[in-house]
């Protein structure tokens, strides 16, 4: 039996053990076994023994969405990063197209394994002429450094530099897809599978509310993720292929950021992603903290409209300080 560490078990032995033997098990103690056991199962072989798995996670179960009539979009949560509680949830586990949200992940793959110092010369992988697909304006033969381009990937969820960036660390698209899944298994976000480093959509492009979760606690862990996702206009200036050099500014897509739409009272957003798609629909992260310094990620997917996002997801937020 594969293993993290001395605390985790099969599910049938958990089970057993938390009901008492011969007892009846609820089919929630035996959902969360389950994907307990799923995680375990994807670890790679060298990551079989690790820290104690889910001691700081917040645990769903899986159960009836909660009702809200304000909360109209097809999944939503709150999630504490202080307290691992649920403050509400609707469809956290259902799989779905995440849009921009995506970045988040290649956001982090960029700051935990590449050298945001150096330079990149962005080839014609930036090329991106999907009709409505957002850009920073990036060109083949710029010359930017690996932070820059996450600047223009977060901001403006530029995916001419989510491909740029993905060439840059893996060598092509398809294996840096091949690294967002092997992290997204890594931390535990077994619900998802990437095909993109931008999140335009594919048909098996998909994750969850409660992976996408997961996969923001782990960027939040850095401050240069804090720094950007927090930024809300960004001056950069590059130069081309020709040596001349460009001057851009990107401007954050978060409207709680740019005081478009109000945040609720007693809460600061500290910053997060948005995400459009036929597919997805509309939809938004974000990172927040209330008086007391706890945080929180709250996610909202698939609301009807830009508008409706944000009310949705004022909704679900403001129950963080009722």
């Amino acid at each position: 039996m594969r293993k993290i560490g001395i605390y985790v078990l099969s599910a049938a032995a958990s089970c057993m053990l938390l009901s008492g033997c011969g007892a009846k098990v609820s089919p929630e103690l035996m959902y969360q076994q389950g994907r307990l056991d799923e995680m375990v199962r994807s670890l790679p072989d060298d990551q079989v023994l690790a820290e104690p798995f889910a001691g700081d996670l917040c645990v769903v179960t899986g159960g009836e969405p909660q009702s809200d009539p304000f909360v109209n979009a097809e999944a939503a949560a709150v999630f504490s990063l202080s307290d691992q509680q649920v403050i509400f949830q609707k469809n956290v586990f259902e799989r779905m197209h995440p849009a921009s949200i995506t970045k988040v992940m290649t956001a982090l793959l960029a700051i935990r394994y590449g050298d945001l110092s150096e330079e990149i010369t962005v080839g014609d992988e930036a090329v991106i002429t999907e009709a409505g697909a957002s850009l920073c304006n990036i060109k083949p033969g710029d010359r930017l450094t690996l932070e820059q381009l996450l600047y223009g990937l977060m901001l403006p969820s530029g995916n001419d530099a989510g491909a740029a960036i993905a060439v840059h660390m893996a060598g092509s698209l398809e294996g840096f897809a091949d690294m967002m899944n092997a992290e997204a298994r890594r931390i535990g976000a077994t619900d998802t599978h990437f095909m993109n480093p931008h999140g335009l959509t594919e048909d098996t492009h998909l994750t969850t509310a409660y992976d996408l979760y997961l996969i923001m606690k782990e960027a939040l862990q850095y401050p240069v993720f804090r720094e950007i996702i927090g930024t809300t206009t960004y001056p950069v200036s590059y130069t081309d292929g020709t040596g001349s050099v460009v001057t851009q500014t990107w401007q954050n897509s978060n409207r709680y950021l740019t005081g478009t739409v109000e945040t609720p009272q007693g809460l600061h957003v500290l910053g997060g992603k948005t995400g459009t798609t036929n597919a997805a629909g509309y939809c938004l992260m974000i990172a927040s903290e209330d008086d007391l310094g706890q945080e929180y990620v709250s996610v909202v997917l698939k609301a009807g409209n830009r508008p409706d996002l944000y009310e949705n997801m004022t909704n679900i937020i403001r129950k963080i300080v009722k």
